[in-house]
């Protein structure tokens, strides 16, 4: 049996992921904030109180699973700020830069050495991080976070490849969750297949 890790595990793509991840017969490490009733009803190993833009919460992950072997690393959480120009909370910005850029290479450093030989990371990121494909604008903080975890994971390919691990990114799609306030055109589940479906063709 596989063991799964998975960020941002308690709404969402990360808590369809969970779903779909046990389904598959994996053992399954959930790591939220604030775990939700609908990630309690899962029979996954919580771990909750973790703010992956924080030094010292990812700290205490690490220590907290001291032991474990991690076959797959899904780096899922994140944040989202709606800003214009005309409408810049600096704040907000910092903090996007630390939970959707910082915080998946936090999480992949400190859980580094728990990785099998041959492991998958994952990082979810967005098209909104690519910058021939901006074509509208705005979103300051969510885009300049998004475009440096793209340029971290690439990194993290290079790091990881001596020791058979593997780093792929990994557009979800315009999914219908909180974080878009259900506007999306995907459903997190068909998100979380195609998720998925990825993660095994970098296996083959």
């Amino acid at each position: 049996m596989t063991t799964t890790v998975i960020t941002g595990a308690n709404r969402g793509i990360g808590l369809e992921l969970a779903r779909q991840t046990m389904a598959r017969g994996d053992d399954v490490i959930a790591i939220c904030r604030h775990v939700s009733p609908e990630l309690r009803r899962l029979d996954a190993r919580i771990v909750d109180g973790i703010d992956v833009g924080t030094d010292w919460s990812v700290q205490d992950l690490a220590s907290l699973l001291a032991g474990v072997r991690i076959d797959t690393l899904i780096n899922n959480a994140g944040v989202l700020s709606r800003q214009s120009l005309d409408n810049l909370d600096w704040d907000a910005m910092r903090m996007q830069i630390e939970v959707n850029a910082l915080g998946p290479l936090r999480v992949t450093s400190a859980l580094s050495p728990m990785l099998n030989r041959g492991a998958k990371v994952a990082i979810i990121t967005s098209r909104m991080g690519s910058i021939t494909d901006n074509t509208s604008g705005g979103h300051y903080g969510y885009r300049m976070s998004k475009a440096a975890v793209n340029i971290a994971g690439v990194s993290l390919a290079h790091d990881l490849k001596s020791r058979g691990v593997a780093v792929i990114l990994l557009h979800p799609g315009y999914v219908s969750t909180d974080m878009t306030n259900h506007s999306g055109t995907v459903q997190p589940d068909e998100s979380a297949r195609g998720l998925w479906y990825s993660v095994y063709q970098l296996a083959s």
